[in-house]
């Protein structure tokens, strides 16, 4: 699953307010989207907002590995919860591929 631009910037315009300790609202969600000067559909701000609406950004961030981070990934944060689950099953497959090739011997042994 890709994502968009609009999701891209709602993202990180909600982990910039974050960040600074602001409101993840509707208006500081355009407000920092337009300063980023991309061009946003105007409903992504709105369902982010609602999405994040009382939540810690920061929990979501420090509990992906844990067990409560699933209910999490459920919101409007997806797409992050998706990359990183996405990024450990590559992790196992390297494992493995590099466990099967070093076996001890060589094809030429």
């Amino acid at each position: 699953m890709v994502m968009s631009d609009s999701e891209a910037a709602c993202v990180y315009a909600a982990l910039i307010l974050q960040d600074e300790g602001l409101d993840v609202s509707v208006e500081m969600l355009e407000k920092v989207i337009s300063a980023s000067g991309v061009a946003v559909e105007n409903i992504y701000p709105k369902i982010f907002a609602k999405a994040l609406e009382g939540k810690d950004i920061k929990e979501f961030l420090f509990n992906i590995g844990s067990a409560g981070a699933a209910p999490v990934a459920a919101g409007g944060a997806a797409a992050g919860g998706a990359a990183a689950a996405e990024e450990e099953k590559e992790e196992e497959k390297e494992e493995e591929e590099e466990s099967d090739s070093d076996m001890g011997f060589g094809l030429f042994d």
